[in-house]
């Protein structure tokens, strides 16, 4: 009598970002046919990688390269397009929602958890209404078009209550992601005045608003004060230790009594674990994120994964230090764990040990404009152009897929042969503004 063949091993990804997309990507390269099914579950059709996403919003690099699409490289994956509200283990089921509103459940064998983070905000007075994020293409785009239309704006009112209003830029949070967006977008707009002649680079007024001491804790304090020079430098202001108590209706006002009015400002304070964990029935810590042993596995749940930013991973190259250390909120940590998630699942599957996941910490870069950066890596530190080319290199490294890399890298050649693209395409945000004016005229 013939032997009946098992059923593939269904496993499913709930998260389509750094760990979703790399851990897929993995395992449909080491994944023998037939041994198990792979299904990633997104609301987005695309994997974002966000630290080009202050070049994607400056103009030097196009914004769909900065995106992969899950479907094409995926191929031997299933990707559901769909936001997941559910996760009971207990079932071995996964609750999702589709785009067209219809409710879906996807049953499992294998969970991967890699719903990731979202924006961290505060109940700061206007934060919701004035506020704009950076942790999506979609915002990138807005950013770029709002900030160069300000210019726009500027250049032609007489009202000079207005231009300051216009030309004020606020960034709110001093970490990688604040850095970045302001020195390039600041870098962007000095560069796009030469084409207006009505404004001069000391009528804009950029401003920094970091919470607590120093910006950029992931660097040493030395190259912090060094990248708060460098901007000061450039005309920005700096406010250090220094909170916001309200925001409505774009008047600004601080915690040490300074005041004014911005048209444009971009909360970049932190992330938090993904609220739809909430929702599950995996073990939470007291920040919401998933409790993971060293192997990725969720703690007492078998044949379920976590890692990423919603994951409270132990970071064991400081629980010497502290027993009770976790891995930070990365996209470094996320693509190495997600290597080691594929190993592990793959041993798992086939009978054999799992690896702890152990990274240290080996150093940090970051933009600051065109030809302009910061870093400090395995201890060597770098400024200016050297460490920009730094910057630059590691991030194209580690972009997914050879496609992407080619189009990044044109798209710096293309800038640096031809300048920044600095037009306006303010029409996006409501493409049919003109055809329903003209279809009632």
């Amino acid at each position: 009598m013939a032997a009946v063949k098992s059923q593939p091993t269904r496993i499913v990804i709930v998260g389509g970002g750094y760990v979703g997309m790399y851990t897929a990507l993995g395992l449909q390269k080491k994944l023998r046919s037939g041994e198990a099914s792979v299904t990633v579950v997104d609301p987005q059709p695309h994997m974002t990688y966000q630290p080009f996403l202050p070049e994607a919003a400056a103009g030097s690099i196009e914004p769909r390269h900065v995106v992969v699409p899950l479907r094409k490289v995926l191929n031997r994956c299933h990707v559901v397009t769909g936001r997941v509200t559910k996760i009971e283990h207990a079932d071995k089921s996964v609750t999702l929602e589709t785009a067209d509103g219809h409710v879906e459940t996807i049953e499992y064998d294998v969970l991967v958890n890699a719903l990731g983070s979202i924006a961290r905000t505060l109940p700061i007075p206007g934060l919701a209404e004035q506020g704009i994020g950076v942790k999506t293409i979609g915002e990138a785009i807005y950013i770029r078009n709002h900030v160069l239309s300000r210019l726009d704006q500027a250049a032609s009112t007489r009202d000079p209550e207005l231009r300051r209003r216009l030309l004020s830029f606020v960034v709110i949070g001093g970490g990688f992601a604040g850095i970045e967006t302001l020195a390039e977008l600041e870098d962007m707009a000095r560069y796009a005045l030469r084409y207006y002649t009505q404004l001069k680079p000391e009528d804009m007024n950029w401003v920094l608003v970091e919470a607590t001491k120093r910006v950029m804790p992931e660097v040493s304090e030395k190259m912090g004060v060094y990248t708060v020079q460098q901007l000061e430098k450039r005309g920005m202001k700096v406010f250090l230790d220094t909170r916001v108590k309200t925001m409505e209706n774009g008047h600004v006002v601080l915690d040490d009594g300074t005041e004014f009015d911005s048209d444009t400002i971009i909360w970049t304070a932190g992330v938090k674990a993904n609220p739809v964990l909430r929702n599950t029935d995996l073990p939470l810590d007291e920040r919401g994120r998933v409790r993971c042993t060293a192997k990725l596995q969720v703690e007492g749940l078998a044949g379920v994964w976590s890692a990423g930013d919603c994951s409270a991973v132990p970071d064991l190259s400081r629980t010497e230090e502290d027993p009770t250390a976790t891995c930070s909120p990365s996209a470094q940590h996320a693509v190495r764990q997600s290597k080691v998630l594929v190993g592990n699942i793959v041993a798992s599957l086939r009978g054999k040990d799992q690896k702890d996941y152990f990274h240290k910490y080996i150093g940090s870069v970051a933009g600051l404009g065109l030809y302009k950066g910061v870093a400090d890596v395995y201890g060597i530190k770098m400024k200016g152009l050297l460490a920009w080319l730094a910057h630059r290199g590691y991030h194209v490294a580690k972009m997914p897929t050879f496609n992407r890399k080619f189009r990044v890298l044109m798209d710096w050649l293309l800038a640096f042969v031809n300048g920044r693209e600095v037009v306006a395409l303010g029409q996006i945000n409501d493409p049919k503004a003109e055809f329903d004016r003209a279809s009632k005229s």
